[in-house]
């Protein structure tokens, strides 16, 4: 039986090429908690997250300070017990946050080392579906400087015809009139059978404002409206659920799996986009798939296409990964030693052990830099 010796964590902080506007702020870096779970048989199984674009470094000491004395001198195979002690102990810092973002980096990582151990990628580990490759929509329309509608059309318009069928883009940030203008430009470049999906990053504070966005998005006909509110108003999104035909997917910023449980009984959502690096990782996403079947709901998880193709891969209920064509926005791909493929609008599912990639020493010692790594021991 192999037993956990140690516990590395990191801060990468990424500045983004050019400033990037969502909804409601404005973002000129990105922060990832990087993690490694060594065991004394010689392998390593790397986890990760988003850790937000101020302060990431909170989640690499979640890691060391408060997660690694659970999971050192441990069995890697037991991952639920592992999570659940995890969980435990992290009840009076947070439970959701950077704490459980940090337990969710540390589950990854130990189920990307057991992968690697059965000689298995991730996927198939899970016990994958059938086929080698799922569908994938391209993920961007962002709001940048001078950037207009035009700009935008022509962006979606060339994922079409590198082999998308679906793409998505932001709204929320402007006047409901300038993102119908936008919408129109699109829905123009890319043609009435491309789906179309929104996204508005929590933009609208009552539920009238965003009855009103729907109305005017309706005409279009986009596949989903995403977030329109806060996480924290799950009956605002149940309502906006009965007052639109609009599909409400929402669930990116949840963790645990009473919170999407609580989302799912109100009947605001027909998208869970739940994300492993967020809801508690791997265990705890696939807990809330199970969920989410039961009750018809589909899965389309938030970011991290590397990661979310192995659980988009071994799903029933799972139908879209988000795919970013360029380093971008998630520049965490400057990070890693191999990129996912996307042939036709699908992604191909990896053929190598675990995730399929490696943390790049260069670039993660480059990013690193203010923040490099450190390490606990057995």
């Amino acid at each position: 039986m192999s037993k956990i010796v140690a516990v590395e964590a990191a801060t990468a902080v990424i500045p983004l090429d050019s400033r990037t506007g969502f909804s409601t702020r404005t973002v000129d870096d990105r922060h990832y908690g990087l993690v490694r779970v060594h065991t004394d048989d010689g392998l390593t199984g790397i986890g990760f997250c988003y850790a937000g674009h101020a302060a990431g470094h909170l989640v690499a000491h979640a890691v060391l300070d408060l997660l690694a004395p659970v999971l050192l001198g441990e069995d890697p195979q037991r991952v639920s017990g592992l999570w659940g002690r995890m969980y435990s102990e992290s009840l009076l810092h947070g439970r959701t946050g950077s704490v459980m973002r940090a337990i969710s980096a540390l589950d990854i990582a130990l189920w990307d080392r057991n992968a690697r151990a059965a000689g298995q990628p991730l996927w198939k580990h899970l016990g994958g579906m059938l086929g080698d490759s799922v569908p994938a929509y391209a993920s961007g329309g962002y709001y940048l400087d001078g950037k207009g509608p035009d700009q935008l059309a022509q962006e979606t318009a060339e994922h079409v015809a590198n082999g998308f069928t679906a793409v998505k883009i932001k709204v929320g940030r402007v006047a409901v009139a300038d993102d119908v203008t936008r919408l129109a430009a699109v829905r123009d470049a890319v043609g009435a059978q491309v789906e179309v999906m929104l996204d508005a990053n929590n933009a609208w504070p009552d539920l009238w404002s965003a009855v009103r966005a729907a109305e005017a998005f309706a005409p279009y006909r986009p596949a989903w409206l995403e977030e329109p509110f806060s996480p924290d108003h799950a009956r605002l999104h149940s309502t906006l659920a009965a007052h639109t035909p609009i599909p409400i997917a929402t669930g990116e910023i949840e963790a645990g799996r009473w919170r999407h449980a609580e989302l799912l009984a109100g009947g605001g959502v027909q998208v869970l986009q739940t994300d492993a690096a967020v809801c508690g990782g791997i265990t705890e996403w696939r807990r809330i798939a199970a969920i989410a079947d039961a009750q018809g709901v589909s899965m389309a998880p938030h970011w991290f296409h590397d990661l979310h193709v192995h659980l988009v891969g071994s799903t029933p209920n799972a139908s879209w990964v988000e795919f970013f064509a360029d380093d971008q926005v998630l520049n965490f791909r400057r990070l890693v030693t191999d990129q996912l493929t996307v042939t036709d609008g699908r992604a191909v599912l990896p053929t190598q052990p675990g995730l399929g990639f490696q943390f790049d020493p260069d670039a993660t010692k480059t990013y690193t830099a203010d923040h490099p790594w450190e390490r606990r021991e057995r």
